[in-house]
This record gives structure tokens, sequence and C-alpha cells, in this order.
């Protein structure tokens, strides 16, 4: 039998779908302040690149793209709207300081974002509001050893520190709650019990940043339906393609059907879905950003895979026009 697999490290990235990319720069960048580390598009197979629309995939992160801290988007204005529900990520939660509950809620109504009254989870503050397509996000007081991207006029004390939590609303919360102790996740040791209200929060007790995940469990709420404003997956963090291999490996034998390796020029990756239909990803931290433009140029232009480049202006003549 081979050996059980080391945990995970928290999240690695959360991926959503969005309706319009200069609308998705100006939100993610320009009012929440997260660093655009990465423009480029969706890595179909040469084979399947130009079958449908080819759109931009946006990272937005801290400062260096760390694992942990990455908003992925995929704009393109062919993307019906979704229904956020069952069967879904139906919530993504950034760390904000204890002290910056107030700078948001003012930062957010003055830009026109939908928020919600303040509520407490697991003693912590939540500040829950939407992105412009709909997309729920929630801001979420706690502690990081991610430092705050400081280049979009965001000030240090407030910036955001990386992803706090992502919340999961499956059909049956015990298969979720099967998938994630595979991954090394256990329920959080909180006073009383792990659970607040219809919430269980699991967390990976090495990881240092972005280690919770809550289980949502409200039978009566409607499924959820994919388009823009949902999330697509949610990642999961891999310290290399060995330990990628050795979680692959335990999942297959625990009856889930997980996709072979693929290269995502940033990071590896392999993919499964849960029996309630969410998507999830195990994606290595290696190699990261930086290894095709400089840190001082992160996400200034378009970086396309080795097999697309030849056909960079074919690519680019069926991308929308983004200002930055």
């Amino acid at each position: 039998m081979p050996p059980v697999p080391a945990p995970v490290s928290g999240l690695h990235h959360v991926t959503a779908y969005a309706p319009d990319p200069q609308q998705s720069i100006d939100f993610y960048r320009d009012v929440l302040g997260l660093r655009l580390v990465k423009q480029t598009v969706l890595f179909n197979n040469p084979s399947e690149a130009f079958r449908g629309p080819t759109m931009y995939h946006f990272y937005f992160a801290d400062g260096q793209g760390t694992p942990g801290t990455v908003m992925t988007l995929k704009p393109h204005h062919s993307i019906q709207q979704g229904q956020v529900g069952r069967g879904q990520a139906t919530a993504t939660a950034f760390t904000i300081p204890e002290g910056s509950v107030s700078y948001w809620q003012e930062r957010l109504q003055a830009h026109d974002v939908q928020t919600y009254p303040l509520t407490k989870r697991f003693g912590d503050t939540v500040l829950r509001f939407q992105a412009p397509d709909g997309q729920p996000l929630e801001l979420v007081t706690g502690t990081s050893d991610i430092a705050p991207w400081t280049g979009e006029g965001v000030p240090e004390e407030h910036g955001i520190r990386g992803f706090h939590s992502v919340t999961l609303h499956p059909n049956n919360p015990q298969e979720v709650t099967r998938i994630l102790e595979i991954l090394g996740y256990e329920q959080e040791e909180t006073e009383p019990t792990p659970q607040d209200g219809d919430w269980t929060r699991f967390a990976v007790p090495t990881a240092e940043h972005a280690r919770f995940v809550d289980v949502y469990n409200e039978p009566n709420m409607h499924e959820g339906r994919w388009g823009y404003g949902t999330v697509h997956h949610v990642a999961f963090r891999a310290h290399d393609d060995a330990h990628q291999e050795q979680l692959r490996t335990a999942l297959i034998e625990a009856g889930y059907g997980v996709t072979s390796m693929k290269d995502r020029n940033y990071f590896h990756s392999v993919y499964f879905r849960t029996p309630s239909g969410i998507n999830i990803e195990i994606a290595t931290d290696p190699p990261g950003f930086a290894h095709d433009e400089p840190d001082g140029e992160l996400g200034q232009t378009l970086q396309l895979p080795p097999f697309l480049e030849p056909r960079r202006e074919e690519v680019e003549a069926q991308l929308a026009d983004i200002t930055l």
C-alpha cells in the first residue's frame, strides 16, 4: 500500500468565470488592490485551441503570485450568467487585518460595490460583498504571513493578505469531508465545536496562510449553474510533482477519477470532480509566475504557452482590447 501523502499546503488558487476582461482588471486590481501578475489565455491543447472563443486568463495575487493568494479569472463576453448554489464553491474569502474592516466598508461603498451587513463566523468578522459580475466574495479578519501588494493604492496596513478560505456547498457534506481528509484537512478545533450554524470549518494545521475550507450545509438552497459570477474550480497546493502524484494516487484509490498531469506553465495540475459537481484541482508550487517575465514586469504583456507562440497574431486578434 502506498504511503499516506503529506497534507496539501492549503489553497493554491481559485478560478472563476467573468463576462468582461476590462471589468475584471478594474475591480480586482483597482478596487481590491491585487496585483495582476499574469495575463495569458486558456491553455487548451493545440488541436482544440481554436475550436471555441479564445479568452484571456488573468491571475491576480500578491506581489509575487504566491500560492494561496491567486484569484484567476476567465473573462469572455460569450459566457452566460451563472447562478451560485449547491454543487459549487459559493464564496471566496480574503484575509484582512482586524482593524481594516471600516476602511474596506468605505472603500467598497465608494466604488459602488454591493456589500452586506457585517457578520461573525467562527469568531471572525466577515464583510460580504459581490464583484460587479455577481461573484460572492468576503473579507475576513485574521492573521497571515503574506505581505500585501501596495502598488495599486491600498495602504499596506489595510492590504489583502492572501486567501482566508473558500466555502464549499455540496449536496452531501460527507463526500467533501472525505476528500478534504485525503488532502490532509482536519476539522478545526473551535469552541465548543467545529460547527458554526450551517458551517463546518476544516484546516490544514501546518499551512501558514490560505488554510481554511468552510463546508456549508443548507440542503434547501437551489442547485448552482455554471456561468459568469461563479467559481469554476478550487485548487489546492502540492509541494512538487512527486507530492502531487502521491495525492493523485490516494484519490484514485478512493474511487475518484483524477486526470493525468497538465502543464499550465506556472504550475502543474491534476483535476477531478466531486459527486456533487464541485471541480477540484491540485496544483504544484513550482515553477511559479516569474520564469517567463521579470518580477518588475509581471502582468504587463500577454504571455502564451510555447505551442501557441507561433500563432500569436491570430490569438491576439481574437482577444478584446484592454487598458492596463
